[in-house]
């Protein structure tokens, strides 16, 4: 068994386990190629930009994904945090290159809970005076 590198993203409702290890540029998200799941075109130049920001040739590399939950991009960016934060267990260095394209810092933002009375989380029924 190979060594690998695991770190864990999240964004909304996506958690991404990723797996970074040394070899020829697979890149497999849940058993399917990466190009075939994340079928948007800028997903996937987005989730690499981690690479672009430490200067690191991407072809290095495998990456095998396991990726839970979300909606598309809650998923792309749970993918991309958890990838920047395996490329840092491998070089403590690129953390200031990372940090700096802003790839390292989780987006803490999700869905508000609806309350009671309301229509959703803040949206009240229509007022009307008689």
């Amino acid at each position: 068994m190979a060594q690998y590198y695991e770190a864990v993203g999240r964004r909304k409702r996506a958690t991404a386990r990723v797996r970074l290890m040394s070899g020829s540029g697979n890149f497999t998200v849940n058993e399917k190629e990466g190009s075939v799941y994340f079928s948007r075109i800028s997903d996937l130049p987005d989730i690499l930009r981690a690479f672009i920001a430490v200067g690191e040739d991407f072809g290095k590399y495998d990456v095998s994904v396991k990726v839970l939950g979300g909606g598309v991009t809650g998923q792309t960016e749970a993918v991309r945090l958890g990838l920047s934060r395996a490329l840092v267990l491998i070089n403590g260095d690129w953390t200031s290159a990372l940090r700096k394209n802003g790839l390292l810092t989780r987006d803490a933002r999700e869905k508000e809970r609806k309350k009671p009375g309301l229509k959703k989380a803040r949206k009240a029924p229509t007022y009307t005076k008689r």
